[in-house]
């Protein structure tokens, strides 16, 4: 770990957005997994939330997430209205990209406030389930012949709304992680197999210092710098 990429590491972790994120409902194709972590990772977003097909896995596409899959969490729900209600739980808006009579434009609301954005399958779109637990429905304006978008590229337009807003609002401007998570998550990303080793050990995360360097000792190494 040189300096200059752990300084690199802060600087990215210092605008991560913890309440901001994405539930996917039933969405499984990898590539759209993948571009969706992707876009995810680039707006700052810290976790993503999917609720899988049943026996399938969530395994992204390196090529096309360009290793997002590394810097994103994703915590997966065994039943999307369950998903829902942790999230409202939380304190988050939940607003589902679904075409309905209360649905908005996905310009109109507020997404400095805590905000999930649910996306659903690529053939059958939200389910009922979780439409009906939605706080609120978004849509994209289409003018053309096709009814909507690539999941992907509907998940891009509205992350990108909500960071234009969140800029706008000074949300990127500080760190908004707890001190506990940020130091976890710095951790892990600078140092994912020693993470990994302390989780298996069921010990704490070792202390790093300015730089970067380890000033505790790690499970199966006797010190380390």
């Amino acid at each position: 770990m040189t300096p200059q990429r752990f300084r690199r590491l802060r600087s990215v972790l210092d605008r991560r957005q913890p309440d901001l994120t994405v539930l996917l409902d039933h969405v499984h194709k990898p590539h759209n997994l993948s571009a969706i972590l992707r876009t995810c990772d680039a707006v700052g977003v810290l976790e993503a939330h999917a609720v899988l097909p049943e026996g399938a896995d969530f395994e992204p596409h390196h090529e096309t997430s360009a290793g997002a899959g590394k810097w994103m969490r994703v915590t997966k729900h065994r039943e999307v209205a369950a998903a829902v209600r942790a999230l409202q739980e939380k304190g988050f808006q939940v607003l589902a990209a679904h075409l309905s009579d209360r649905a908005r434009d996905f310009r109109e609301p507020d997404y400095t406030r805590p905000t999930a954005i649910l996306l659903g399958a690529e053939k059958f779109g939200v389910s009922e389930a979780a439409a009906a637990a939605a706080d609120g429905h978004v849509v994209i304006p289409m003018m053309g012949m096709v009814a909507s978008l690539n999941v992907s590229v509907a998940a891009a337009v509205i992350l990108y709304e909500a960071q234009r807003q969140r800029a706008a609002a000074g949300l990127y401007d500080r760190p908004r992680l707890d001190p506990e998570t940020y130091r976890a998550v710095l951790f892990e990303w600078a140092y994912p197999d020693l993470a990994r080793r302390c989780r298996e050990a069921g010990v704490p995360y070792p202390p790093l210092g300015p730089e970067g360097e380890i000033l505790g000792p790690v499970p199966g190494t006797a010190s380390r710098a």
